[in-house]
């Protein structure tokens, strides 16, 4: 029988940092996971440079059926914290863009730090570890049947994340745990996740394979600047990935992809100051000529600009600005960076991410219905519920 203060199911970003922060109160800590590696999720996120927090993190990135639920863990553990935890490992980072910090180097960096912390506050790390079984004790705490044998606790954090990319190893395993002692889930589906496209726009989308084009997305009162990419099955690139956890199926994206003009006047413009330029080789100015080409083939029929009317100018405009695609789905899981939906917060302590069902039950990181934007929102969301969990636990 293996005796612990605090058990910590999921070696991932909340997972880790929990453990550090209980491990350094002197609580006995036993970390556990059934993947082979830690971190797995922290290492490839980024492109393998980990997007690790965002300057401008605060509760209005943040998407949950209630909504006020993270504002005491990311006040408590704000991003100038991680950055101090960052820099005081001598990890050499980088602001991107839109607040956005990435590691110089490799996301191994800041795995490293969190092993590090974990190995200093005396965590005890089991990988490859699977659970079978969970029972309450009368007494208090909880006693897990696992491959390394009986494990029992006073403490029990549940940190293992949502369902995307189950190829590293996403299961819906910490659900089951939250159901097993009464809570509700709320339903989950893939967020911050590329498009799928099936009818006529596919062409389209195929033959623009891997270009990147400036645009507003706009769906359900929502509205991000960024860039779209193209792909051989749909749209891409941050922007599309930011709407669409706001999308339902169903329902109609709205791309402005000429972000910060009024087109209108915009065209009227050209066609005074350039009457006699083509409208493919006006728009090939401000997309790869490739581009332009397929979408005045598609949508227009490119001639000199003096030769269209105001209402034909206006019609070009509506469509440069309000493209309306429906996409057929989502790439799902597969790709998804995070999970939208899970546990139900509001049977969650904001303070403590206490089981308000079960006493000693924890619950951190994705696998509570608390989402935030892309751009490094998820990893503050990880390292302040974790941090909040391991200060009580």
């Amino acid at each position: 029988m293996i005796q612990a203060d605090v058990v910590v199911i999921g070696a991932g970003a909340a997972g880790l940092m929990c453990a550090a922060q209980a491990g350094y109160r002197g609580r006995k800590v036993s970390l556990l996971d059934h993947a082979n590696k830690p971190g797995k999720k922290i290492l490839m996120s980024g492109g393998g440079r980990c997007n690790f927090t965002n300057l401008h993190t605060e509760p209005a990135n943040f998407l949950s059926q209630n909504p006020h639920f993270c504002k005491s863990a990311l006040a408590r553990y704000t991003q100038w914290d991680f950055i101090e935890l960052v820099q005081r490992h001598g990890v050499e980072y980088h602001e991107k863009k839109l607040g956005q910090l990435f590691c110089d180097n490799k996301a191994n960096d800041i795995l490293q730090v969190l092993l590090t912390e974990c190995e200093w506050a005396g965590v005890e790390l089991h990988m490859s570890t699977s659970i079978e079984r969970i029972t309450a004790l009368e007494s208090g705490g909880y006693q897990l049947s696992t491959t390394l044998g009986e494990v029992r606790c006073q403490s029990l954090v549940v940190a293992t994340g949502g369902l995307s990319i189950p190829t590293l190893g996403a299961t819906g395993f910490g659900y089951d745990i939250a159901r097993q002692f009464g809570h509700t889930l709320l339903p989950t589906r893939a967020g911050l996740v590329p498009f799928t496209i099936t009818d006529q726009l596919k062409a389209i989308c195929t033959e623009l394979s891997g270009t990147s084009v400036d645009c507003i997305a706009r769906c359900n009162g929502q509205a991000f600047r960024e860039n779209l990419l193209f792909t051989h099955r749909g749209l891409s690139g941050p922007a599309m990935l930011q709407i669409s956890s706001f999308w339902q199926a169903g329902d109609t994206l709205e791309i402005d992809l000429l972000p910060g003009l009024d087109a209108l006047q915009w065209l009227r413009e050209q066609q005074a100051a350039r009457p006699n330029i083509e409208l493919r080789t006006l728009l090939g100015e401000v997309f790869t000529r490739k581009m332009a080409q397929l979408l005045t083939e598609s949508w227009f029929e490119s001639k000199p600009l003096k030769q269209y009317n105001h209402a034909e100018l206006e019609s070009v405009a509506e469509r440069l600005s309000g493209w309306q695609v429906v996409p057929a789905g989502t790439e799902g899981y597969r790709t998804a960076e995070v999970t939208l939906g899970g546990i139900d917060t509001r049977e969650v302590s904001s303070k403590t991410l206490e089981s308000l069902k079960s006493p000693g039950l924890y619950f951190v990181g994705e696998v509570l219905d608390v989402t935030g934007h892309l751009g490094g929102f998820n990893f503050q969301w990880a390292w302040a519920s974790g941090h909040a969990a391991g200060l009580v636990v």
